[in-house]
């Protein structure tokens, strides 16, 4: 513990001295590289906490709030947390070593990126809400200050004002379920929290609140919107840190908070965190298929993987308020192995949508394609990314899916009516959303990489640094291992989903036979990743041997299949919009309000015909407008209160002070 502390400090240290090195050619390697040692020591150091049973260390500092301090605590928890945050960390800082080479903005950088990863770290290690708080609006400001790095650039400020609007409103709302949590006597205390009771009322709006102020951080529907703003927005590596492990740290206070010290659950609360994460997970991919943009369609698919989270959450809530502790490890364990899972293979696509921007200059797929032949590791690399977000086999993706997946299926134990309807339909929703993020990246990969270069950009790009290319092989290659040996993750989990279940966990994996992955029964499922690949690799291989050997020996020269376009020129090439369109179709009128415009020319007339597809943010719409036009309303009618008198504005002092005082007396 005391390990982990002296080296987040040293990463605030960093912050402070690359503000002198930051416009000298030795400051960019050397803060990134110092902030690459730092994470992997902590993952080091992190490690033994995992498997721990209860806490291994408190710390009491003399920081903080007067005559309290600032009090640190590693539990299973936050070491399983810890490790995600810092091996994203460490992957984004050996990135950066190479994509930061050709950064023009080092100075608005490289201070404020080992202060986001300190601040982070910070949340999880809290053990009392001021510290806790403190960390997480310092882990806001700094990422703002990072989206705001390319503030010259056409809607970035946009997305920084939208940024900072939705992290102040989930501060707001972490704090004011602090402050019930605390209760009258003001235990501010994360064990004294524990040691609590709140009335039925009280704990429900706690939930609340915790679903707002940690969702908004999250990327939850409808508290999304700032999401696909400032994740384009940002340099890539820090898209990377922000969408595979900011959120990351909102899942963990959403854990922290109802999990740990809110008390038993009641079932209920598993149908609100069921549903949110349902129509996350579907509007978030639709949401995504839209796109033209490589690192906007990266950032609505945060917001899909977000909502299968939650799914796996709510899950976990329904069977431990039901005192189902098999079901509930399950659930769990599905969430925090989709969280492992997410923060590699996002942050491996987000590397490679960043490697593409550094060679072409464009995130736009329309101006791309052919990068196969230009990019040979970058499109292997992100042809696994795309695969593991996929869910499909052997990946790390597919195992927490299907794992999510299994706990649906053991729901119809479940007493209440309302569970047993409501779980197969989240089931139904979470494999919609799993076919459409399958669909999502054939257009992602093929448009982006396959095909003919639809620009001059594309057909000049050259591959990336090896730092850069070092970070995404690294990246796809856990995704490999942690889809192929599953059963290694999940037992490093189980003292995790012990301290959050009361002792349940799933059965050790590592004894069953061929290290299979079997959460249940072996009689009701069980999974092989290991298998599944040499069957993979050796009927690939008996088929490419098969057609070598009984094919034509004869040398024999064509034309390369056109694929219906005999015209050369790449504008006959199959685009994002064409991709895209029949789901438009089917689901854009209800989920967008989409309409189609043909301007068909005269005949004979030589101008060309135009189809354009009109999209409406709904959430948007119908949600933030009205509140914004409200506040804009109410601020000009509370404008006059700076020009009453004296003896008017004591008098509105002394009724505000009435009215809390009588708050006060009818709380206790």
């Amino acid at each position: 513990m005391n390990l982990i502390l002296v080296l987040v400090a040293s990463l605030f240290l960093a912050a402070i001295a690359a503000m002198p090195l930051c416009r000298r050619p030795v400051g960019r390697p050397a803060v990134y590289g110092f902030t690459f040692a730092v994470c992997t020591a902590i993952v080091v150091a992190a490690l033994p906490a995992l498997s721990a049973a209860e806490a291994v260390a408190a710390r009491v500092l003399p920081l903080g709030i007067p005559w309290i301090g600032a009090h640190f605590r590693l539990d299973p928890l936050a070491a399983f947390f810890l490790l995600v945050i810092n091996l994203g960390g460490a992957a984004a800082s050996f990135y950066a070593i190479g994509y930061g080479r050709h950064e023009q903005a080092n100075e608005r950088i490289l201070p404020f990126f080992p202060a986001f990863l300190a601040a982070m770290n910070l949340v999880v290690l809290a053990d009392d809400a001021f510290v806790f708080l403190f960390s997480w609006e310092l882990m806001s400001l700094a990422s703002w200050a990072l989206v705001m790095a390319h503030h010259h650039d056409r809607g970035t400020q946009h997305a920084g004002y939208v940024y900072l609007l939705m992290a102040s409103f989930g501060t707001l709302c972490l704090l004011l379920a602090f402050g019930l949590l605390a209760g009258t006597h003001g235990g501010y205390l994360f064990p004294a929290m524990r040691e609590g009771s709140l009335p039925r009322f009280a704990q429900a709006l706690v939930l609340v609140l915790v679903l707002l102020g940690a969702g908004s951080k999250a990327g939850i529907v409808p508290l999304h919107v700032w999401l696909p703003l400032a994740h384009p927005a940002a340099p890539s590596h820090v898209s990377a840190l922000m969408s595979g492990v900011m959120t990351k740290v909102a899942i963990y206070g959403l854990i922290r908070l109802i999990f740990d010290l809110s008390g038993p659950p009641e079932w209920w609360w598993g149908v609100i965190v069921l549903v949110v994460g349902a129509v996350t997970a579907v509007l978030g991919v639709l949401y995504a298929l839209m796109q033209h943009d490589l690192k906007r369609l990266l950032a609505y698919h945060t917001v899909e993987n977000i909502g299968i989270i939650y799914i796996g959450l709510g899950l976990a809530l329904a069977f431990l308020a039901n005192g189902m502790a098999t079901g509930a490890a399950l659930a769990l364990t599905a969430a925090l192995f989709h969280v492992l899972n997410h923060s590699l293979f996002k942050s491996l696509l987000f590397f490679g949508s960043g490697a593409v921007l550094r060679a072409t200059g464009e995130r736009d797929m329309e101006h791309l394609g052919g990068l196969i032949h230009r990019m040979p590791v970058t499109t292997a690399t992100f042809l696994t990314g795309c695969a593991a977000i996929s869910a499909l086999p052997p990946l790390n993706g597919f195992v927490s899916e299907w794992l999510t997946f299994q706990a649906i299926l053991i729901s119809p134990s479940l007493p209440q009516w309302g569970l047993k309807f409501l779980v197969p339909a989240v089931g139904a929703a979470l494999a919609l959303s799993a076919a459409l993020a399958a669909a999502c990246f054939v257009k992602a990969f093929g448009i982006t990489f396959l095909g003919r270069p639809r620009s001059r950009a594309a057909a000049q790009a050259q591959e990336v640094d090896a730092f850069s290319t070092g970070a995404m092989i690294v990246l796809a290659a856990l995704c490999v291992l942690a889809g192929v040996l599953p059963s290694l993750a999940v037992d490093a989990l189980s003292g995790v989903v012990e301290t959050l279940t009361a002792g349940a966990r799933l059965p050790q994996q590592a004894t069953m036979p061929w290290l299979s992955l079997i959460p249940v029964s072996a009689a009701r499922s069980s999974y092989n990743g290991l298998i599944l690949l040499v069957f993979i690799a050796v009927t690939s291989t008996v088929v490419a041997a098969f057609v070598r050997r009984l094919g034509s020996h004869t040398v024999r020269r064509s034309a390369a299949w056109d694929c219906g376009t005999p015209d050369p020129s790449p504008i006959t090439q199959y685009t994002a919009g064409s991709f895209a369109q029949p789901i438009r179709r089917v689901f854009g009128r209800t989920a967008f309000r989409a309409s189609e415009h043909v301007e068909m020319p005269e005949p004979a007339s030589l101008e060309p015909a135009r189809l354009r597809a009109d999209l409406r943010d709904l959430v948007w719409e119908y949600l933030f407008a009205p509140i914004a036009s409200a506040i804009t309303y109410a601020s000009g009618r509370i404008n006059a209160l700076q020009f009453l008198t004296i003896r008017r504005y004591l008098a509105l002092v002394f009724a505000v002070l009435l009215l809390l005082l009588s708050g006060l007396a009818l709380w206790q």
